[in-house]
């Protein structure tokens, strides 16, 4: 072989461009190892194939991203949060029998400089996932021990909300023992100033409380009215029997910010109406609650 053949051989091996999703995670590795310098990216990056290697096998452990078939598939399905931060599945519990099913996708933020933050976060995804992993295969267990029977979860993600000031992310979880239940659970993100913002944290003091509740009964009342298909359980106008007659949202009531900059108010399948309605959410006026907002940096 030519000297010239060579050359060639070795400028298109130097010149392999890295996938962006391998990049991103072969400097990752490199930057929390604490050894990454200009010159080691410079070499890194001219290392081609032996790269996008290392990366594999480096970024795997580095971000957690569990090694299976579809990990490049997976990759190029993250959603990408902001410039920075992204939201990927962490780790994925499956079971897959005849009458037992799980899917339980495990969320991680990754990107923030608050590590603080984006560590509570991910520990609190990963343990919530597991319990609810291990207490899947618990009743499957007890069920093929006392006469066998059906089983099935699903729990996954949805960023709800990703721009430049807020990123809403939220858990949900179905389950389907006998009648199905589903739940929601929403974490949203200053991304500017990282911190976690709870509802309490957007108003001056507790009438946000009283206001919201008011606003919500009376978009209960206006659905029902006019879509006979419409029940929720509320005093005055519900339709149905409850227990549980909604009166007013707890402080830390289940919310989050949309697209729109407005706040989502969200309850549960069967906390505030019959299974049929499923997860129901209400949309807060703006003008309704602006004077008791802090600021207007989130809700506009």
């Amino acid at each position: 072989m030519s000297n010239k053949s060579l050359n060639q051989l070795k400028n298109e091996y130097i010149e392999t461009p890295i996938p962006e999703e391998l990049d991103f995670i072969v400097n990752k590795a490199f930057r929390d190892s604490g050894v990454y310098s200009k010159k080691e990216k410079n070499i890194i990056k001219r290392s081609g194939v032996i790269a996008a290697s290392i990366a594999v096998s480096v970024g795997v452990l580095t971000i957690g991203v569990n090694s299976n078939p579809v990990f490049a598939a997976t990759l190029s399905k993250i959603p990408v949060v902001g410039s920075v931060i992204k939201v990927l599945t962490f780790k994925e519990y499956t079971v897959n029998e005849d009458k037992y099913k799980a899917d339980i996708k495990v969320p991680s933020i990754q990107g923030l400089k608050n590590k603080t933050l984006e560590n509570s976060l991910n520990e609190k995804y990963l343990a919530e996932n597991k319990k609810l992993y291990d207490e899947f295969k618990a009743d499957m267990e007890n069920l093929k021990k006392n006469g066998d029977g059906h089983l099935g979860i699903n729990s996954g993600y949805v960023v709800k909300t990703d721009n430049e000031n807020i990123l809403s992310v939220g858990r949900y979880i179905v389950n389907t023992v006998g009648s199905s239940s589903t739940t929601f659970k929403y974490d949203t993100v200053d991304k500017k100033n990282e911190i976690l913002i709870t509802l309490p944290s957007l108003f001056k003091d507790k009438r946000y409380v009283d206001v919201i509740s008011e606003n919500i009964k009376k978009q209960m009342r206006e659905q029902m009215k006019s879509d006979p298909n419409k029940i929720y359980w509320i005093a005055n106008g519900s339709k149905g029997d409850s227990m549980d007659i909604f009166n007013k949202i707890p402080e830390n009531q289940n919310f989050y910010i949309n697209a729109q900059s407005q706040l989502v108010i969200s309850f549960d399948k069967y906390e505030v109406a019959p299974g049929s309605m499923g997860i129901v959410e209400f949309v807060i006026p703006t003008n309704l609650i602006s004077d008791l907002l802090v600021s207007n940096d989130y809700i506009k």
